[in-house]
């Protein structure tokens, strides 16, 4: 029994020690921030190990793959998903809430994980369970053990809610119902409910900022500047970033100065609200597609009728943080449409004025600097083998994008 348990261990140490090297060879190569001609990428194990022009890099001892026709790039980091939802014309939100299960929910989650992956998404950010309790934590923990396939998670676990401004509503006052976050308010209980959302496994904070208060469901903020500062200080003692949801430009005001360092939507954003933004070095998560959805779901037939005023309204607003200079995340919020069809967002954007390198450097390097990654987001000797080959040129035309060749993952192949 001891030869054999010897003979298992060595065994062990030689797979897993085992390292593949890959010479990756496509049209070019776009490093996270420019485009390269003729470029190279050499792969061993999990990481890159050098990038370049094809003559300075050697295919000894590597697997060559070719990649004719095709740009490889950074695997791309989704700014904002929620892999426990899913599209509101299926199945709306409260009723996912309150009626699915929640083993229902992460079995779902799982295929949501899986095409984010194969839609070249090696990074989520996934901003909330929405009343799925702390379910990302397990979810991360799968994907992470190799028990299924999916991107690296970043989580926000429950995020947070001043009480009474969440939802589900419409219910009659005299019943409580189950929220989709976690109701905190006041000093102690704000130290508690961060700690408590570190404790077991959030990498970051969400808040809501604002929120459709009350029976009039007007948007209105939520949490003080002083509160919010107090959420920020917690989290930042423990390493953590805390994000907000706002929609209105005061609740996007009190997020700002009260630390916050990504804003979600910011639907209603101004010229001084932007320009606070760019003073503070705050980065704006647009969430373009999520409006361009919901506003489908509610019956505006894209292409043929005019524009609903939210979406004229939204053009407008991301124009003048673009003009501003402020920092922009490509996020969709997705689950609000479908996951794996998450380069919407970035089709979106370049529909909104952005120029699509802009949009691609958004994708990969801003977002992992934004987010705090300095494994990922470019291609570069050292960092993290997350790579991605796409059909064509995305910097000429963004949907190439979703004209997905090769996913690679820490050095492992989930599509080719």
């Amino acid at each position: 029994m001891r030869h054999l348990l010897t003979i298992w261990a060595i065994l062990s140490v030689t797979f897993t020690t085992a390292q593949t090297t890959y010479l990756l060879r496509p049209d070019r190569v776009f490093d996270g921030e420019n485009s390269h001609d003729g470029w190279v990428v050499r792969v061993k194990g999990d990481k890159i190990e050098t990038a370049g022009p094809a003559s300075s890099v050697s295919a000894n001892g590597a697997e060559v793959i070719d990649l004719k026709g095709t740009t490889l790039m950074p695997g791309m980091i989704e700014g904002h998903s929620h892999l426990f939802l899913h599209p509101y014309n299926e199945t709306p939100w409260d009723d996912q809430v309150l009626k699915e299960a929640r083993s229902l929910r992460v079995a779902r989650a799982t295929v949501h994980a899986q095409k984010t992956l194969l839609a070249g998404f090696t990074t989520v950010r996934d901003l909330g369970t929405e009343g799925a309790d702390y379910d990302d934590v397990g979810l991360k923990q799968a994907i992470n053990q190799g028990i299924i396939p999916g991107p690296r998670m970043m989580i926000v676990t429950r995020a947070l809610i001043a009480t009474g401004s969440y939802a589900p509503k419409g219910f009659s006052a005299d019943i409580d119902v189950p929220q989709g976050a976690e109701e905190a308010d006041g000093h102690d209980a704000l130290i508690q409910a961060v700690r408590r959302q570190i404790g077991k496994g959030a990498d970051a904070i969400k808040i809501y900022a604002d929120y459709r208060w009350g029976l009039m469901a007007e948007a209105r903020p939520t949490y003080t500047v002083d509160e919010i500062k107090l959420i920020v200080e917690v989290a930042k003692s423990s390493g953590r970033s805390v994000v907000a949801h706002a929609s209105t430009a005061e609740g996007m005001r009190r997020a700002i100065v009260g630390g916050c360092e990504t804003v979600e939507h910011g639907d209603a954003g101004t010229p001084e609200i932007f320009r606070l933004m760019k003073e503070h070095g705050t980065a704006l998560c647009p969430t373009l597609a999520a409006g361009d959805a919901v506003s489908q779901y509610r019956g505006w037939k894209k292409g043929q009728d005019p524009e609903p005023a939210r979406i004229r309204e939204k053009r407008v607003t991301f124009k003048q943080a673009l003009d501003a200079g402020v920092t922009i995340c490509a996020g969709g919020d997705v689950g609000v449409f479908s996951h794996g069809d998450n380069a919407r967002e970035q089709e979106m954007m370049v529909d909104y004025g952005m120029k699509p390198l802009d949009v691609l450097r958004s994708t990969t390097s801003v977002n992992a600097d934004v987010f705090h990654l300095t494994d990922r987001g470019r291609v570069k000797a050292g960092l993290l083998a997350d790579l991605v080959a796409v059909e064509g040129d995305p910097v000429k035309t963004v949907a190439s994008l979703r004209r997905i060749k090769l996913v690679m993952k820490g050095g492992q192949l989930y599509k080719q």
